[in-house]
């Protein structure tokens, strides 16, 4: 299990409203800014995400865990009204057995997408 994960972003006050509104439909909440230019959301289990002021090598993809398909794509339209850009409607993908995700890319250009991997009649849908 991963403690941490971090990016560099040099829109960082785009990345920051992106980010607290499209991760609160998952269940992160805005955790910690101990300095200007840092920022960390954090979930219940204790994952944290890390937003970094700087100038990026390269951009990204990573993958947030939702609890349902719903979170799937309130996190999508979420994303799409913070400056996000359509990477992937909300809708099951072909990687594997109930594999339903969403993809935006976020104000800086990294491919942020949200998954539930749970069947629709486990989650009640």
């Amino acid at each position: 299990m991963i403690d941490h994960v971090g990016f560099t972003v040099d829109d960082f006050g785009a990345c920051r409203r992106f980010y607290a509104s499209a991760l609160a439909e998952l269940g992160y909440t805005l955790d910690l800014e101990p300095e200007p230019g840092l920022v960390g959301f954090r979930i219940a289990s204790g994952s944290r995400f890390w937003l970094v002021e700087g100038s990026p090598t390269a951009t990204v993809h990573i993958a947030f865990q939702a609890p349902d398909r719903e979170a799937v794509r309130r996190f999508h339209d979420a994303a799409l009204l913070v400056g996000g850009t359509d990477n992937g409607s909300p809708g099951p993908r072909p990687y594997e057995t109930h594999y339903y995700a969403a993809f935006v890319l976020d104000p800086c250009g990294n491919n942020v997408e949200a998954v539930c991997r749970r069947s629709p009649v486990e989650v009640g849908e």
